[in-house]
């Protein structure tokens, strides 16, 4: 459970990213579950094995040789750094920039400050606080993405409101520089190991709708498969990614979905002077219409 992201997330993030070629980056990569789904993503549209080149960061040694089992068993060429490491203090592939970075970070990690990250050229728009690294992912994310390329991060629902300790600033300051282009609240459950809530947060430096966020809210989409665990569907991801190709202007022929349109309940374009209205709070039930849910980072049985 440590180590894994179900699919059905990561089958959300690649056909929202849609990696179809060029450079792919996780910088807390867990045993390679992204990369495996990039490349079956691929080879189901039409591409072929090696359009992508993988780079990878992990810290746990045990998992990063899993990792490159994991990839060498499948033919996947990848570069997942010389040794494991920490990301933020022993940063593998510091030169590197990104077409598409696809991550699920371990949630509001508290211990992971040093002090050789102050001043670190990565916190372009704020400090990150010491206290939770969320912040810290996103802009690590996003220090290591081309000018045109997209990431795609898993965190948890605290990082789209909370405002300690500086929190706040960074959100909207990324908000204010229109890096931040989509964001998915998920369905409860999804996880094996947490009842955190989670969402999506898509970022781009060269956004195809300037001044504008796309929230979907798509916590009603899930679909239980056991008692305590849900999933989203084939369908739930398909009605996700088309909405957003739809946005974005990037419909492939023969689309169900051609033109965007707002859905009440489940998602809406929104403009930046709204959300600021909002004190930059990112949570897709805010703006879609949905009925306002409380929502928080506590679990469920410590309520």
């Amino acid at each position: 459970g440590q180590f894994y992201t179900p699919a059905s997330i990561v089958k959300t993030l690649v056909a929202v990213l849609a990696p179809h070629h060029g450079k792919v980056y996780d910088p807390c990569c867990g045993s390679g579950g992204m990369f495996v789904q990039s490349e079956k993503f691929i080879e189901a549209h039409g591409g072929k094995l090696g359009d992508v080149s993988i780079y990878g960061q992990e810290a746990n040694p045990t998992t990063w040789r899993l990792a490159a089992m994991n990839l060498a068993i499948r033919g996947i060429d990848f570069n997942l750094g010389r040794e494991p490491g920490d990301t933020f203090t022993r940063n593998q592939h510091p030169d590197l920039r990104a077409d598409f970075v696809l991550a699920n970070p371990p949630f509001n990690i508290s211990d992971w400050w040093h002090g050789s990250l102050e001043g670190d050229p990565r916190w372009h728009y704020g400090d990150p606080p010491q206290g939770n690294a969320n912040t810290a992912w996103l802009q690590h994310m996003l220090h290591h993405l081309k000018p045109t390329g997209r990431a795609g991060i898993v965190l948890a629902n605290g990082s789209m409101s909370s405002s300690q300790n500086n929190e706040g600033v960074i959100r909207a300051a990324m908000v204010d520089a229109d890096v931040v282009e989509v964001m998915v609240a998920l369905p409860g459950q999804l996880f094996f190991n947490t009842q955190i809530p989670a969402c999506l947060w898509f970022l781009a430096k060269q956004k195809r709708r300037r001044g504008e966020v796309l929230f979907i809210d798509a916590r009603k989409l899930g679909r239980m498969i056991s008692r305590v665990q849900a999933e989203l569907d084939d369908a739930a991801i398909a009605r996700i990614a088309d909405a957003v190709a739809a946005w974005r202007g990037e419909v492939e022929s023969g689309a169900t979905v051609t033109e965007y349109a707002d859905v009440p309940g489940f998602c809406r374009s929104v403009p930046l002077a709204e959300i600021a209205q909002h004190g930059h709070v990112l949570t897709p039930g805010r703006y879609v219409g949905a009925e306002e849910v409380e929502d928080d980072d506590e679990a469920f049985a410590d309520k």
